[in-house]
């Protein structure tokens, strides 16, 4: 275990997985943008080229992507809600709004290995993002005919990823199993999301 340890050490590996994990902690849902930040179509491409390398059920790779400029922003804000544990913040603040989303779409039929290359996508392109330095969410409350219809697709919606400079401040809050999985903010803003320990995820 020590000879594996200290060739780990000098290959990187260590490095590498210190990385990892300040990404994950950094790719939190995020809620408020700084809409002073345009987020340019080269970075939102830059995201979704992720794609190219990552694993996909069989191989299909059914998944197609439409990237929405600032531009077309208009297009698409109608058509979803955030903070749906919040609903009395009305999120997001105005002027805190996203302006830069991916619509991520699938070649028919779907089935449940669609759903599987959809997880490993939506989560490869926001760490992505943030190792760009912009931040986003995963919207799944959405009216997928409408913005099917306001972005004329070929294809049905499946996810919006918003993409954007976070303007906010969240914070993990470790749980029990058995307490509240809702997040909430303070009365600062601050938002926190509550995470069961990892010795109650495994399975004895």
């Amino acid at each position: 275990m020590e000879d594996y340890k200290a060739q780990a050490s000098k290959s990187g590996a260590s490095k590498s997985s210190a990385s990892l994990g300040k990404l994950i902690l950094k790719n939190r849902s995020y809620r408020g943008y700084d809409n002073s930040f345009v987020v340019r179509r080269d970075q939102l491409l830059r995201i979704v080229e992720t794609n190219t390398r990552i694993p996909s059920a069989r191989n299909t790779q059914q998944l197609r992507f439409r990237i929405v400029t600032s531009e077309e922003a208009h297009k698409v804000l109608p058509h979803f809600r955030l903070g749906g544990a919040l609903p009395h913040l009305h999120l997001p603040h105005e002027g805190s709004e996203p302006r830069a989303f991916i619509v991520v779409c699938a070649v028919p039929p779907t089935d449940h290995y669609t759903y599987i290359d959809l997880g490993i996508s939506a989560q490869t392109m926001l760490l992505q993002a943030v190792e760009i330095g912009l931040g986003g969410i995963c919207i799944g409350a959405f009216d997928k005919e409408a913005l099917k219809a306001s972005l004329e697709l070929p294809l049905d919606p499946l996810l919006l990823i918003a993409i954007g400079k976070p303007a906010e401040k969240i914070e993990l809050v470790s749980i029990s199993a058995d307490q509240s999985h809702t997040y909430y903010r303070d009365e600062k803003g601050t938002h926190y999301v509550p995470k069961v320990r990892a010795e109650e995820l495994l399975i004895e």
